[in-house]
């Protein structure tokens, strides 16, 4: 399977060696930790070579990150050469989303319109998280706009982005009051 007919998404980025019997600590990338857990397959891509299938023995989540052992792999010399690899499954296995959620993937590069009107104000380039303190959801979502003034943070939100239709790639927003003046700061 060549690296670029293979669509995947990254569930964890290895970091270093975790003990002394071949398990390595993994950045994790995803907001299904749970997921990682129940792998008992996954694909080690490091972006330059193909991607290579591995059967997982086991992954619990310790400190925030998690800590694989994959089979075949039973020393700190063997763990050592996984240094940096992504811990990834093909993109037909990513978990169901429920109505009106997107993956990150799908936003970026839709064009962002306003609403009624007939031009384009620019293409989602990135999201950004953002961690609000004393939020019950405690977390909320900002889009990127490469516009040609520069940047434009549009907060996700169903209030402000009003249609998203990631097949035809298109935001449309409606933008409250005061937010082009708050990002030209």
């Amino acid at each position: 399977m060549a690296a670029e007919a293979f669509a995947a998404l990254t569930l964890a980025r290895i970091l270093r060696p975790w003990g002394r019997r071949g398990e390595v600590a993994a950045e994790i990338l995803t907001d299904s930790p749970k997921r990682l857990i129940e792998l008992r397959e996954a694909w080690l891509a490091d972006g330059r070579q193909p991607p290579r299938r591995v059967s997982i023995r086991s992954c619990r989540v310790h400190l925030g990150q998690a800590l694989f052992l994959f089979a075949n792999i039973d020393s700190i010399t063997d763990a050592e050469r996984l240094r940096g690899l992504e811990v990834q499954i093909p993109f037909s296995e990513r978990a169901p989303l429920k109505p009106g959620r997107h993956y990150i993937a799908e936003l970026v590069g839709c064009s962002v319109w306003e609403s009624g009107a007939a031009t384009e104000l620019g293409t989602v380039r990135g999201l950004q998280q953002i961690s609000e303190a004393g939020s019950a959801a405690g977390e909320s979502w900002v889009l990127e706009v490469a516009t040609p003034q520069g940047e434009l943070l549009i907060p996700l939100a169903a209030e402000i982005c009003t249609q998203i239709d990631t097949a035809a790639k298109r935001i449309e927003v409606r933008l409250p009051e005061g937010l082009r003046e708050v990002n030209a700061r």
